[in-house]
């Protein structure tokens, strides 16, 4: 029996007119997830039916949809015909394997084919009775069934499936612009361009490189998290930038307990030139207020001075315990606690300012050619293109 891939979206549903834009992008993003597998993909009554050249591919594409933002089912399915007596006939045998360790199951029937001679509760009560005539011993329970038997009557075709991958939902990459993401070597700021993407925003992504404080192998662990995210993003730019001088500039002319917010305003006021050189028109950080001293709340307010463009900070509100299982579910956290030292745990005070003042930090920048620095650290950028 021919089996077909059913994906399903939410959230696009609501988007009324403007509703084909938004399905075009998912549609092309599910062709650029199954590169290679030779999709065959057409989309009608907010279903997207991918048919493979090879149904052997089939696991492997689920796997790759898993991370597709604006999908929030994937089934494989069965293709039967428009008729009672098959499908009935069908069902039983094309779902064996599932129905055959279960104890309980209902049918739930969609008809969008208007002209399909039974309705749909109908069609439950038919298969329901082919599935327990075949199965004896399973009883049907509609409150919490072990198993659902799904039957979508549709314009040409019937569709039987029984099992759901939950999707990553949100909306499909590139419906909302770009952003740059300042990727650290932590657990915070993968989960914070996860999020963002998930609303639709396109990435690319900049890290502050302290060659020799910070190793080869650091930036290795960079990449990998960059890897890691594009997964969901379908690929990334990483701009890889020379930071070692700004900080040893820092260390020399400002004081001490100013050192970890200067050097986070030279981040940003790098990242607005790598962004919008790049199209992309916001910032994306990690920040969580109150994690270390330079996100309490009057620290990330002179950060913020440093730059025009808006500065999305998905994890603001979360807890470690919460990022770090966001973490964990992208598939980022054990890459994140490599001990690889990245520039912002380099030249920590030992008391940072925890409640700096704009006027003394702009007063410390004034020591420091700031211009020259940043125009320095540009020029050095070296970009990596990971697929």
């Amino acid at each position: 029996m021919k089996q077909i891939i059913l994906v399903k979206y939410g959230e696009i549903i609501l988007k009324g007119l403007n509703r084909p834009i938004f399905e075009d992008f998912l549609v092309k993003n599910i062709r650029a997830a199954l590169r290679g597998l030779s999709p065959e993909i057409t989309k009608a009554q907010a279903t997207t039916y991918i048919d493979l050249a090879c149904e052997a591919d089939i696991p492997e594409a689920m796997e790759r949809l898993s991370k597709v933002f604006g999908i929030v089912s994937i089934s494989r399915a069965y293709v039967l015909p428009k008729e009672i007596g098959a499908i009935c006939e069908a069902t039983p045998e094309c779902l064996l394997e599932d129905l055959s360790l279960a104890k309980t199951f209902k049918v739930e029937a969609k008809r969008s084919d208007k002209k399909f001679p039974l309705a749909s509760p109908e069609i439950c009560r038919e298969v329901g009775g082919a599935i327990c005539e075949k199965f004896p011993h399973l009883s049907v329970d509609v409150k919490t069934p072990e198993k659902t038997v799904m039957v979508e009557v549709r314009d040409t075709n019937t569709y039987v499936y029984c099992n759901k991958i939950k999707g990553p939902g949100g909306m499909p990459v590139g419906t909302n612009a770009k952003a740059l993401l300042l990727l650290s070597g932590g657990i915070d700021s993968p989960v914070a361009g996860y999020m963002t993407a998930k609303r639709g925003v396109a990435l690319e992504s900049v890290h502050f490189f302290s060659h020799p404080y910070t190793s080869e192998r650091a930036k290795e662990k960079v990449l990998a998290l960059a890897k890691i995210v594009s997964a969901y993003t379908g690929g990334m730019k990483v701009h890889i930038v020379p930071f070692t001088n700004i900080q040893l500039e820092i260390r020399k002319h400002c004081p001490e307990e100013q050192l970890t917010i200067i050097m986070r305003r030279f981040m940003m006021k790098i990242a607005e030139r790598v962004a919008k050189k790049n199209g992309a028109i916001a910032l994306v950080t990690g920040e969580s207020i109150g994690q270390v001293a330079s996100q309490t709340v009057e620290a990330l307010g002179v950060t913020n001075d440093a730059v025009s463009l808006p500065v999305f900070r998905p994890v603001i509100g979360m807890d470690k315990d919460e990022i770090v299982e966001r973490s964990r579910m992208i598939g980022a956290f054990e890459t994140s606690i490599l001990p690889y030292e990245d520039c912002c745990t380099i030249f920590t005070p030992k008391h940072p300012n925890t409640k700096p003042k704009l006027d003394k930090i702009k007063a410390s920048e004034e020591l420091l050619q700031v211009e020259t620095l940043i125009e320095e650290a540009l020029a050095g950028v070296e970009t990596i293109v990971i697929p």
